[in-house]
């Protein structure tokens, strides 16, 4: 399975924001939209970094509650790690442990935003996969195959 089976149930929107936006407006896009990051994006389609909650909340710990004032870019990741709809769920489990990131932007063969896969869907969809495998093993044993 690929990150585009993932994308093909949960969607591709994307919730992309500025580098110049207040890091408070992020901080209530987040809150309203309930996601855990943000693509930064001057144009909306290419991926110019990512802010997530960690990087906000590292930032107000290291400068403070004046922090919510800044822009997005004082604290957004710029090298951002991304995937493709053709990588395998494997891969990216792989790659999320090893480097320890939660958010994953898409790219497509334009290399503009295709998607976002979080830890959380990865998860949520090796989880289905293992479901269907049991069922079907279940179903085997007791030979209710067709």
């Amino acid at each position: 399975m690929n990150v585009q089976s993932i994308l093909s149930v949960k969607g591709t929107e994307v919730a992309t924001i500025t580098p110049e936006t207040s890091l408070a407006d992020a901080v209530a896009m987040l809150r309203d939209r309930g996601f855990g990051a943000l693509v930064v994006s001057v144009d909306g389609a290419s991926i110019d970094g990512i802010v997530s909650e960690r990087d906000i909340v590292r930032a107000m710990a290291a400068h403070g509650a004046s922090t919510l004032g800044h822009d997005v870019a004082s604290c957004m990741s710029g090298n951002v790690l991304t995937c493709t709809v053709s990588d395998t769920i494997d891969h990216l489990m792989s790659m999320m442990t090893e480097r320890r990131i939660r958010h994953l932007p898409v790219r497509d063969d334009n290399g503009n935003i295709a998607g976002m896969i979080s830890i959380g869907d990865v998860v949520k969809f090796r989880l289905g996969e293992l479901e269907r495998e049991n069922h079907q093993l279940h179903d085997y044993i007791q030979g209710n195959v067709q």
